[in-house]
């Protein structure tokens, strides 16, 4: 009789669709990111899935539909992140000026050529998100945003600027609702970086990495 954990073994990062249903079929609904989206200015690290009731065709549009092939910023997006459906990062190629007396992009429509109109803005910010952080159900990620690794993100958040890690933000505008760890065991836990561990070494340590004792899991931590 084989071993229940021989019959679920971790799948490897460039899975599509780790999840299989008990029928043993994929589950179109959750993918691996760097699996399913193929995209110049999208960059994300391993084991970073995105969930949605409405699977897409194209994960890239429906995650970051202003961030075009052409587009001069990228998003960046850590390890072992978890992003729920409905989350949306809005890049810096969706800005508009706003700086003089109209924020209307006549150059989008004609008149003359789109490069280098006063209608158009300069190239924007990239996009960042750290490692292990969970974004929750329809939150807007804005452009140049900079979110720190451990951050949970709360359902319908509106999130701007840099947000520091090991933090959970909500509202509208997102705010720091309270810090995770100590600023000290922010700290440590990043210079731990569990999630550059072997996924053998990360399973074997499963229960701490899901515990608060920071102590601990730096006993085991790699060299």
């Amino acid at each position: 009789m084989p071993d229940q954990d021989d019959l679920r073994p971790f799948p490897a990062p460039d899975t599509s669709h780790p999840v299989r249903l008990p029928d043993g079929s994929p589950h179109a609904g959750t993918v691996f990111l760097n699996a399913a989206v193929d995209h110049p200015r999208f960059v994300v690290g391993d084991y970073t899935y995105a969930s949605a009731f409405d699977p897409p065709e194209d994960w890239a549009a429906r995650l970051a539909p202003y961030l075009f092939d052409f587009s001069p910023e990228q998003l960046h997006i850590g390890k072992f992140c978890q992003i729920a459906d409905g989350v949306v990062f809005i890049t810096s190629s969706a800005n508009h000026r706003y700086d003089g007396i109209s924020s209307y992009p006549f150059a989008i429509f004609g008149g003359g050529p789109i490069e280098d109109r006063p209608s158009m803005p300069g190239p924007g910010a990239d996009t960042h998100i750290g490692n292990d952080v969970w974004i929750g159900q329809g939150a807007r990620i804005l452009p140049g945003a900079d979110i720190g690794d451990g951050v949970i993100v709360g359902a319908g958040a509106v999130v701007a600027g840099r947000v520091p890690a090991y933090s959970i933000i909500g509202g509208n505008p997102a705010r720091v609702l309270r810090q995770r760890f100590s600023q000290a065991d922010a700290g440590r836990l990043q210079r731990i970086a569990w999630w550059d561990w072997p996924i053998d070494l990360i399973l074997a340590h499963e229960s701490l990495i899901m515990a608060g004792n920071v102590d601990a899991l730096e006993l085991v931590a790699p060299d």
